[in-house]
């Protein structure tokens, strides 16, 4: 089987890996099979450093809290802040740890001091401020929104309505939530009036948006924006919280998976004349395939916020899925397509999905993982996927 597979894969490089992709692109998803493995993430930034310098890419999201990102996008676009603060308050997750995302925030932030202001790079956090077992607040989200409403126009509620329609925090982010949905307060009266006028203020951000743009800036107006998308997600994934049906867990990966989608498409529009942009994320999260795991004794899926992007950008969206074949002790089955691919004499490659559907004489196996954060590469899906960029150990 080695001989065909070496016909659908070549060496990795940045530029064999865009001449295989569709032209031209709005939004290019790099997807990685695990996360806390520096391989891919170093092989991003070689990669979005080869977009920016030949590409015209202006931008990147990261799998990330979107209003933590704003704090790494001040730190790289003007130096707010010292590059720890910006790994320390602007990545959710954990993955400021990581020392690729350092280098990541270094050099774009190198690259910003050098270019003129259109030429700026930007951050963005893709994701809501939450995970499957918990949510942020609606707090910060909503009281960012209002406030910046009413600097410039009257106001429908008081500031203290807000504040006593949201009560204290601790409701809102106990985690035991998760167990017991029945605690949850995202179905109480003072929940459902809150995504009442949540709609009422993104109502009054886009009936004024000549003024509030004139009498700020549209960076400001789409900060804002952000609060309020932003405010809707969590108050929707508070209310699944409170489901106690058979599909509470689907539902909820759906809720996030929708924030993520509507998250990329404001960037899309937002960097439209700039350039585009690259995201990187777990590859379940923008695959075009429906998304699945295992959870307690069953099975969930759901449609991710790469399917959801897909359908709205067509073929203006690519995703190039990464993986790899030897970790430590796990090694993949002969028969699986990772160990196929580790007979290759490629450290780092390329495979065309097309090709290898052509060259193929059988159906590999799908590999079994070795931890559960771990997503195989699925042999019947290769023909859904623009590139596969393969590490042969990590």
């Amino acid at each position: 089987m080695t001989a065909p597979i070496r016909d659908a894969v070549r060496p990795f490089t940045s530029a064999s890996l865009t001449a295989m992709l569709p032209s031209p692109l709005r939004l290019l998803g790099l997807g990685e099979p695990t996360h806390g493995v520096e391989a891919f993430p170093e092989l991003r930034n070689e990669l979005f450093r080869y977009l920016v310098e030949h590409e015209g890419y202006r931008s990147i999201a990261l799998e990330s809290d979107c209003l933590m990102g704003l704090v790494a996008d001040a730190y790289v676009g003007d130096g707010t802040g010292t590059l720890d603060e910006a790994l320390r308050r602007g990545f959710s997750h954990g993955h400021g740890a990581y020392a690729a995302n350092r280098e990541l925030l270094r050099w774009m932030r190198a690259h910003n001091e050098r270019c003129a202001p259109d030429g700026r790079l930007r951050f963005y956090g893709m994701d809501g401020p939450l995970e499957t077992a918990y949510a942020a607040s609606p707090r910060e989200a909503l009281s960012e929104l209002y406030d910046y409403l009413a600097a410039h126009i009257r106001m429908p509620r008081s500031r203290a309505d807000l504040d006593e329609l949201l009560g204290p925090d601790e409701p809102w982010t106990d985690t035991a939530v998760m167990m017991d949905p029945s605690t949850s307060i995202g179905r109480t009266p003072a929940a459902r009036e809150l995504r009442l006028l949540t709609d009422d203020l993104r109502g009054l951000l886009a009936a004024h948006a000549p003024l509030l743009i004139a009498s700020t800036s549209r960076d400001d107006w789409w900060r804002a924006d952000l609060h309020g998308r932003t405010a809707t997600g969590l108050l929707r994934y508070h209310d699944a919280m409170a489901d106690t049906s058979p599909a509470r867990i689907s539902t909820l990966l759906s809720v996030r998976a929708t924030m993520m989608a509507d998250n990329l498409d404001a960037i899309v529009r937002r960097e439209e004349r700039r350039g585009p942009t690259l995201v990187f994320a777990h590859n379940s999260h923008l695959q075009r395939d429906r998304s699945g795991m295992g959870w307690a004794d069953g099975h969930v899926e759901w449609w991710g916020a790469g399917a959801v992007t897909s359908v709205h950008l067509g073929d203006r969206y690519a995703f190039v899925t990464t993986n790899f074949g030897t970790r430590g002790s796990d090694v993949p089955a002969p028969d699986s397509l990772e160990g196929m691919l580790s007979e290759l004499p490629h450290e780092r490659g390329i495979v065309d999905p097309r090709r290898l559907t052509e060259v193929l004489d059988r159906k590999p196996e799908r590999r079994v993982p070795a931890d559960y954060t771990y997503a195989s590469l699925d042999p019947s899906a290769t023909d859904r996927m623009d590139a596969v960029v393969f590490v042969r150990e990590v």
